[in-house]
């Protein structure tokens, strides 16, 4: 089970991990998943490792292993807009009583 409250040392690491394990998953070697993705041998070793990274050669080393679906888990997209919701509701027919009050002072 994984630890849910991680630090974002533990979060770079763990990610890491799991795209190295992915790319020996494919025996892939890091000379070549960094020509696939555009990025230099060492920006993936450093990502690898969880030693920091950069959001583009995150994503180009994403895309190199095939894993783009990966990326709409970390921001999906609303299926309801909530400011539709609030067009459509009903304008309010008089002020509550709380309201009422507060105006008075």
């Amino acid at each position: 089970m994984a630890k849910i409250n991680l630090t974002p040392d533990e979060m770079e690491s763990v990610l890491g991990e799991k795209l190295k394990a992915l790319r020996l998953f494919r025996n892939i070697d890091q000379t070549t998943l960094a020509e696939r993705a555009g990025v230099s041998v060492r920006a993936l070793r450093s990502l690898e490792s969880g030693q920091g990274s950069t959001i583009a050669t995150l994503v180009r080393v994403i895309r190199a292993l095939g894993r783009e679906e990966w990326l709409n888990s970390i921001a999906p997209v609303a299926t309801i807009n909530p400011l539709a919701l609030t067009r459509e509701a009903q304008p309010r027919q008089r002020a509550s009583r709380r309201s009422r009050i507060r105006s008075m002072d």
